[in-house]
């Protein structure tokens, strides 16, 4: 639907933007956004700039947009990258023995069997690091070894070494070069997102689907900030969730919600969820917050919920619905509203060739310009005219949403 199709309501927006795991500073998500913005704006023929924030508080930029009517907002990162970069500060045999940790979770609990019935994407991507950091170790210790038997081969041509000499030179090149070939993948993990994929996945496997107490700690600051823009004087709040974000954002606004910090006649108030991995975390033992607070939030009168993800989006469970999968959706549940992204109809054929096997960039597409876009456009809903009800209201899910139960822990109590 278009802008200019339906009564403007927002001249004047709050955006609060909960990234996924990530350690990188939150200016990548302006420069993405400016960028993008722009792309999209030229394509779709509207006009959207983004300018340094006005004010103090959290990290963020101000957008001013005409799309069929001229609109304020404020993007703000709520930021707990310093909690990821601090919990990636592993060892590399600390990394390892993480490894086998989380893959005993995910696999003595029947989670991972579970998950992989709903979609085989994510849980590929969480094997990824297994494998990689499995097949890094290997190759350490085939080329170390290969290493030193050379070294003792030559050797051997002009000194007849005893057993004892031969361990005592074979032994420190094995371990420097193992050692510094595991380093050497670590150093490069840019390329290969080993390291960082394990690290994402055993944040939430190391205490069984809750949060760690620093965690809550950030979520409890992040709902204050957001209770605060409630109080504004704006049209509408917004907050965005992208893959794990989408979870944070989950409880975040649940709390917010129970303790009356919603008012009655404030703003609109919208929750999109993005690229979520939702059941990665409430398919765990102790994710009864998490699962308590799916059931609660898809109940509420008092915001809208859009789950937007893409089949092409191989890191996300694509089109499953959160609340149902995790099998705890009440009866009369009204959220989430899941819709796909459609990445093949919404990316031209050429684009998508392009983007098809990067599947780390695609998993950010939501927040990205469509050159063949549909109803699905990141800058109309964060600087458009239209609340995200009024944009969706009449938009029915989609007709490949998975709402079957697959959780084998629905509890929602300690």
């Amino acid at each position: 639907m278009s802008e200019t199709d339906q009564t403007a309501q927002v001249r004047k927006r709050r955006v609060f933007y909960i990234p996924g795991y990530d350690p990188i500073h939150p200016r990548r998500y302006r420069e993405l956004y400016r960028t993008e913005s722009a792309a999209q704006a030229k394509i779709s023929g509207y006009r959207i700039a983004v300018s340094p924030k006005q004010g103090g508080g959290v990290y963020g930029w101000h957008v001013t947009a005409d799309i069929g009517t001229p609109v304020v907002a404020d993007v703000e990162v709520l930021v707990w990258s310093d909690i990821v970069r601090d919990s990636m500060s592993n060892s590399i045999p600390a990394t390892y023995l993480q490894l086998l940790r989380t893959a005993w979770t995910y696999i003595a609990s029947g989670a991972l069997r579970r998950l992989m019935w709903l979609r085989k994407g994510p849980v590929i991507a969480a094997l990824y690091p297994v494998g990689m950091l499995f097949a890094q170790l290997l190759l350490a210790l085939v080329v170390g070894g290969l290493a030193g038997r050379g070294v003792l081969a030559g050797l051997a041509l002009v000194w007849d070494a005893p057993g004892l000499v031969s361990s005592l030179i074979w032994w420190p090149i094995f371990l420097t070069l193992t050692v510094w070939i595991l380093r050497w993948f670590k150093k490069k993990d840019g390329k290969f997102y080993a390291y960082y994929l394990m690290h994402d996945f055993a944040y939430s496997a190391n205490w069984n689907g809750a949060n760690p107490p620093e965690l809550e700690a950030r979520m409890a600051e992040f709902g204050d900030t957001i209770a605060g823009a409630l109080q504004g004087d704006v049209d509408e709040v917004l907050v965005v969730g992208h893959s794990s974000g989408a979870h944070l954002a989950v409880s975040i606004l649940a709390d917010l919600i129970r303790v009356g910090q919603v008012p009655a006649t404030g703003p609109a108030f919208g929750f999109l969820s993005l690229g979520q991995v939702v059941p990665m975390v409430s398919f765990l033992r102790d994710a009864q917050r998490l699962r308590a607070d799916l059931a609660f939030l898809s109940l509420s009168d008092q915001l809208t919920w859009v789950d937007v993800t893409a089949p092409g989006d191989g890191c996300a469970f694509a089109l499953c619905d959160p609340v149902a999968v995790s099998g705890v959706a009440p009866v009369g549940q009204k959220w989430p509203l899941v819709i796909s992204a459609a990445f093949t109809q919404s990316l031209s054929a050429q684009r998508w060739k392009e983007l098809r096997w990067k599947f780390f960039r695609l998993h950010f597409q939501y927040l990205c310009a469509f050159d063949r876009p549909r109803d699905y456009d990141y800058f109309q809903i964060t600087a458009g005219p239209l609340t995200l009800g009024d944009r969706y209201r009449d938009r029915p899910p989609s007709k490949s949403r998975i709402d079957v139960p697959a959780s084998k822990y629905t509890s929602v109590a300690p």
